[in-house]
């Protein structure tokens, strides 16, 4: 089960696994992260006494994950689920956490330390500049303005000395045994959701949270909203403005997901706009997963 943020993905799928003897995988390259629960908006004490959930959480601040660890991990605690006779239910909307885990993730050469480390230090500009001379095409295929994306395009194009599309159009497999499906909202609801989970953060006390994970490493610190805390603590910016800059970046970042959700799988989709009991939305949601079957 994938969808933007905000769209209700948790609270979904512990209904969901409720009917089917389902127990949670998270697929979410923040949630997985511990010591930042009301920033990444991980699931509560109320979702969590609902159904088992595994790979929320269990990661420190200063540790690193990436789509293969993921795959690795996901995969180990799928066969573990299916063990006991339950069934996994993956959520998330890490669109490439997801697709390693379906499809499989082509081979690239083994990280070089140094390289990554060298990369690491480069400013979003010096990184971009680099990545165009190396594959003048590759700044239009990532996002640009995000230095991650950009370090991370920079690597594999320097470890394998290959134009980034030829790394990244190759899959392992057409796709594995999964059935899915994707969660929407019209965009005015989802917005307003996200402004008021932006909102409850502040109330949970977020601020706080933020301050003391100083030893927040290079993959937590990219949530959302982090560097806008580590500004408003730092005076640089007002509470209001953090809170309308977090509110912009989340949405902005949603759209992004959506767009590769449509684009990465073939799921149907169900739109939780519309007036329509619980109950009504998981027989739905379950027809629809039987018929990719057939």
């Amino acid at each position: 089960m994938t969808g933007p943020t905000g769209v209700g993905k948790s609270a979904f799928a512990v209904a969901l696994a409720g009917k089917i003897q389902g127990e949670i995988v998270g697929a979410d390259a923040f949630q997985i992260y511990s010591g930042l629960p009301i920033l990444t908006a991980q699931p509560g004490p109320e979702l969590l006494a609902g159904a088992p959930h595994h790979l929320v959480g269990i990661l420190g601040l200063e540790e690193t994950c990436d789509a293969a660890r993921y795959a690795r991990m996901a995969t180990e605690t799928i066969r573990e689920i299916q063990s006991r006779g339950q069934t996994p239910i993956l959520v998330g909307g890490t669109g490439l956490y997801l697709k390693a885990l379906t499809h499989g993730l082509a081979n690239l050469p083994p990280v070089d330390p140094a390289l990554r480390k060298k990369i690491a230090g480069m400013e979003l500009p010096e990184a971009l500049a680099r990545l165009r001379e190396s594959d003048g095409d590759a700044p239009g295929q990532i996002d640009a303005k995000n230095p991650a994306r950009v370090r991370r395009a920079l690597e594999i194009v320097l470890s394998t000395g290959r134009p980034l599309s030829a790394s990244r159009t190759t899959w392992k497999s057409s796709g594995g045994d999964f059935r899915g499906i994707i969660l929407e909202r019209d965009r005015p609801d989802l917005r307003m959701r996200v402004a008021a989970h932006v909102d409850g953060m502040f109330d949970e006390g977020v601020i706080g949270e933020v301050r003391k994970a100083k030893n927040a490493g290079p993959g937590a610190s990219r949530a959302i909203g982090f560097r806008e805390i580590q500004d408003l603590i730092a005076g640089r910016i007002t509470r209001h403005e953090c809170r309308n800059r977090i509110v912009t970046s989340t949405c902005r970042y949603a759209k992004r997901q959506l767009t590769w959700c449509r684009h990465q799988f073939t799921f149907p989709a169900i739109n939780l706009t519309p007036t329509t009991s619980p109950n009504e939305l998981i027989e739905t949601a379950l027809r629809l997963m039987d018929g990719l079957d057939s």
